[in-house]
């Protein structure tokens, strides 16, 4: 949650940590664990710790890219990020598709997001077929991105987002709480690599009454 907090630019660079007793207690977790967390930030080179003053945030401009293009939060912000991979198919790209990436075929997976264990969006991601022959659900991670890097050699490192209003698919599962046909937001997406070729494309349904799509500039 940290790491995602920082990515997403809703702790600013230089700011101090609430002290680590208050801390831990609004995380609902120990000090010895929060204080493990800490150390592990400080290693990543995400958080400078001063002896007798506190904990400062510290930002790279190459900020951890688990949680970096995330945009949605709670309403109240921030929140736990978590999906669940509900198909996986190989398709020949539909019409309806932007022009992206080099084969007529797109791997299409499609999730249910989750912030801090609520349903908050329903999300269909199309990468391009040039980039793996399979994708299989158990080894895609909780971030794509990750993924893809790990295993795919493919870095997203520019993202184009399109924010409007859509009406939720008809293979919505019934826990993100509206019915097929209902307007919701929606978050248009193209995703580039890191020779600068558009590689996917996405759209994301998000539910307007638990989740809103926020981007910060620094």
């Amino acid at each position: 949650m940290l790491i995602r907090d920082i990515a997403a630019g809703r702790l600013a660079s230089g700011e101090r940590l609430p002290p680590e007793r208050e801390m831990a207690a609004s995380l609902g977790t120990s000090v010895g664990t929060l204080r493990k967390a800490l150390a592990d930030l400080e290693a990543r080179r995400l958080l400078d710790r001063v002896q007798g003053s506190g904990n400062y945030v510290r930002t790279s401009d190459t900020p951890e890219g688990v949680y970096a293009f995330f945009r949605l939060e709670t309403l109240d912000g921030g929140g736990l990020p978590t999906a669940s991979v509900l198909a996986i198919d190989k398709l020949e790209k539909p019409a309806d598709l932007p022009p992206f990436g080099a084969s007529i075929e797109a791997h299409r997976i499609r999730r249910l997001r989750s912030l801090n264990g609520q349903p908050a969006a329903v999300e269909e991601i199309w990468l391009d077929g040039s980039y793996a022959e399979q994708l299989h659900a158990a080894d895609i991670s909780e971030s794509l991105y990750l993924h893809y890097r790990q295993a795919l050699g493919l870095w997203i490192t520019h993202v184009e987002d399109r924010v409007g209003v859509g009406y939720v698919p008809d293979w919505a599962p019934t826990e993100f709480g509206l019915e097929a046909g209902a307007p919701t937001g929606l978050v248009e997406r193209l995703s580039r690599a890191q020779d600068g070729a558009s590689a996917e494309y996405s759209r994301n349904w998000f539910h307007p009454a638990r989740v809103r799509y926020v981007s910060r500039m620094r």
